[in-house]
């Protein structure tokens, strides 16, 4: 196991990739980093997550002016983490309306933003390229409970709240006429499941209510964009398999009353086989058994991660190996 702190360490970029999906849809990807999904019609342009500052929203931008000169009207969040809302500011000049978050995450952000934004920042610095430029938290303008519905030009969008599971607040974005769904941090493909403020017992029916939309075509939060269904499926698959594995393996080591180094073994047997190989898996990991290993024993709302909370629990899991 790596014995510096989380992913201090990773220097190297990635190369970024823009990708077109369907006739109004796109995605950005970056080898295993965050994935940010875009919408573009005659009439305007809608961004799925923001990046994580205003810098590097900025290239995204470029390439979007690349292909269209129509302001950039909507910003969805698919949830609250750092890394998905603090580019936001970027697209203040390109004409934008509305930030849209669901009911879940704007509490989140009230709750513990601030602390995520310095949490994350310090985890894993090379996702927040130029963090001096970010002004502060991400606040949307417009808060749904359940689902809305934008007509951009003709083309339908819809943004949906389909249950927790990455956390309580996850929205995706579904174009129904092109069978596309962004699905933010609810899907992930050979990338590592990040569930340190997890739903765990609620994510596989999230998962099902997603699967049942028949998306032909779905860019997950990080990996590659899946392009037929049979990668959809595998996508979901695979989403499902990690995180029913990680929380059968902590369902297990509360039982058995095992401490947190137990339990962290005890689920490395289970998980490194399947899982070892992908992006974020080392970084993930610690995060993911603490917070397992919670809700296994009855805490159903997540601690707040901190940034003294994460370095604690980094030098007492992950540097023991």
């Amino acid at each position: 196991m790596n014995s510096q702190f989380a992913s201090v360490a990773d220097l190297d970029e990635k190369r970024t990739t823009f990708v077109r999906l369907s006739e109004h849809c796109w995605g950005y990807t970056a080898e295993g980093d965050p994935n940010t999904g875009v919408i573009i019609t005659d009439e305007s342009v809608l961004i799925v997550d923001t990046l994580a500052t205003p810098v590097m929203a900025g290239r995204l931008i470029a390439e979007i002016r690349r292909l269209t000169d129509k302001p950039i009207k909507y910003v969805v969040l698919s949830h609250y983490h750092a890394v998905r809302v603090l580019g936001a500011a970027a697209y203040r000049g390109q004409g934008l309306q509305e930030i849209i978050a669901s009911q879940g995450t704007y509490e989140l952000i009230v709750e513990r933003g601030a602390q995520d934004m310095q949490s994350e920042y310090e985890r894993f610095p090379r996702l927040f390229q130029a963090f001096e430029s970010i002004p502060g938290l991400t606040w949307p303008t417009l808060v749904f409970r359940e689902s809305l519905t934008l007509w951009m030009g003709g083309l339908e969008v819809c943004v949906m709240h389909p249950g927790a599971g990455h956390t309580r607040g996850d929205t995706v974005v579904w174009v129904p006429s092109e069978r596309v769904l962004f699905s933010g941090d609810l899907v992930e493909c050979d990338a590592a499941c990040y569930t340190g403020d997890a739903q765990l017992a609620d994510w596989p029916a999230t998962l099902a209510v997603i699967r049942a939309l028949g998306a032909d075509k779905l860019l997950p939060g990080r990996g590659p964009a899946l392009t037929s269904p049979g990668e959809v499926a595998r996508g979901l698959d695979y989403t499902s398999d990690f995180v029913g594995t990680l929380f059968a393996c902590a369902r297990e080591a509360v039982a058995a009353g095992m401490n947190l180094e137990q339990a962290m073994a005890h689920t490395r047997r289970a998980m490194d086989p399947k899982f070892a190989h992908v992006f974020i898996y080392e970084h993930c990991l610690p995060f993911d058994v603490v917070r397992a290993v919670d809700e296994a024993s009855g805490i159903s709302h997540p601690r707040i991660w901190t940034a003294e909370r994460d370095k604690e629990m980094w030098h007492a899991l992950q540097a023991k190996g």
